[in-house]
């Protein structure tokens, strides 16, 4: 086991983190007047400086043809966190559901997916308890608990699993990266870091990377954990709690931290080959001057696609690191990347449809903002979007999972879940996989 003594910085940041995500709660939830009825949608024309371009918006969208893809091996689906067109089936049935052992609490939160990979399903709760099921029934076929040996604690934000060479890596909140077999759960190796692991790895070429909640980027060998290179940002106390992972495209990775730092550095050695910025100031809430990145950035055709959460969504040249163009739009989740359009889900709640060449607006469609809408109170977090079958699937805090046309905005669905998250869906095998705050894995299909 390799280990790393350093949990200083990373206290101090979590009364700020903590700080943050009470400040997201919006009022009692005991009150019976007023309850959402339906699902109420309206459409805008601007989300903050942001408007329709009105020749844009007359050109038909054209995306790439879904495909199937059997695995979704990481998060992101792959290193560069671009799937284009997924296949699902044309109506969306619950098949199975299966809890993972523990959801989300007070002080431990759930903030990644699962993983598909060759007819197993792989998951993490909060509890360091990775799980595999059979992805045609939802069957448990093993479960491991990665005890945390040094110390037990109730706080827990963080962690993720992601596919490899047979083998699951999964990071934790504990300050852990470990490596498991996949056939059988069995620990194969272990690094510790020393503070808590941010999200999920990300696993290209024998190599798996891993971001810290103290904005650092650990490069382990996927062999035997080993620390091949390590890269340190800047420290940020605040943040919103989220799950940013590595991307990666032939020997380059791009690293992103809660300070709205971006780095292109060497997958070999770490080297930097450019670096951005995407700190705003000058905004009047607490919240909006986060520059937090949660959303993974993702790489396609030579760009990369980065968002964060106090106002920034950019386009870079991955080569120069340059910037192609930069939109006034706030997210939390991950840009998605079909063909010349990318579909971003932003922090007031509205999906846009934007081109991938110049940034141009095609649609905007608001999604409801609160569980009872005349007095504002209890606000609704969306997460998504996956783009699959034709159809936008977004899911709620409050329990719904909508389908939306990518080609006009149009709400073409919604269907209440049994709980709700703030987890974005994903797709493999023809099916959409939902994890709920409260530990339950939901396949559709």
């Amino acid at each position: 086991m390799v280990k790393f003594e350093n949990k200083k910085r990373f206290f101090t940041g979590l009364v700020m983190l903590v700080t943050a995500i009470s400040l997201m709660a919006c009022g009692p939830k005991n009150e019976k007047e007023d309850e959402l009825e339906g699902i109420r949608i309206s459409i805008i024309t601007t989300e903050g400086d942001v408007e329709i371009d009105p020749i844009l918006a007359t050109v038909p969208v054209t995306l790439p043809r879904p495909y199937v893809n059997q695995n979704w091996g990481q998060a992101g689906g792959n290193p560069a966190h671009v799937n284009h067109h997924l296949s699902v089936g044309d109506t969306l049935q619950v098949a199975w559901k299966s809890k993972i052992g523990h959801g989300s609490k007070k002080y431990q939160k759930l903030v990644s997916g699962p993983v598909v990979w060759q007819g197993r399903v792989y998951v993490i709760d909060v509890k360091g308890q990775v799980s595999a099921f059979d992805e045609t029934n939802g069957r448990l076929i093993w479960r491991t608990k990665l005890e945390n040996k040094e110390e037990r604690s109730n706080v827990a934000y963080g962690g993720g699993v992601g596919y490899w060479g047979g083998r699951i890596f999964a990071t934790t909140g504990y300050g852990f990266a470990a490596a498991l077999d996949a056939e059988t759960g069995a620990e194969l190796w272990r690094t510790d870091v020393g503070v808590p692991l941010r999200g999920a790895p990300t696993i290209a070429d024998g190599r798996v990377f891993v971001n810290t909640q103290d904005n650092r980027l650990f490069t382990l060998s996927a062999e035997d954990g080993e620390v091949l290179w390590e890269y340190l940002g800047i420290v940020e106390n605040a943040a919103v709690l989220g799950s940013a992972s590595a991307a990666v495209e032939g020997d380059t990775v791009i690293a992103t931290f809660s300070s709205g730092e971006i780095y292109a550095l060497r997958a070999q050695n770490g080297q930097m080959s450019w670096q951005d910025s995407l700190s705003r100031t000058g905004r009047l809430t607490a919240l909006a001057t986060l520059n937090d990145i949660d959303g993974h950035p993702v790489i396609s055709r030579g760009r990369v696609y980065i968002g964060n959460h106090s106002g920034r969504l950019v386009s870079i040249d991955m080569r120069s690191g340059d910037r192609v163009w930069e939109k006034n739009i706030g997210t939390l989740y991950t840009p998605w990347v079909a063909g010349s359009y990318m579909f971003v889900l932003t922090t007031e709640g509205a999906l846009i449809n934007i081109s991938t060449r110049d940034g141009r607006v095609s649609w905007i469609t608001q999604l409801e903002r609160f569980e009872k809408r005349k007095k504002r109170k209890h606000l609704i977090r969306w997460a998504g979007p996956v783009l699959a079958g034709d159809r936008l699937i977004v899911v709620s805090s409050h329990g719904y999972i909508l389908t939306i046309s990518p080609y006009t905005g149009e709400i073409l669905s919604g269907t209440k879940m049994p709980a709700g998250t703030v987890i974005a869906p994903i797709v493999a095998n023809r099916t959409v996989y939902v994890l709920t705050d409260d530990g339950e894995l939901i396949a559709y299909r």
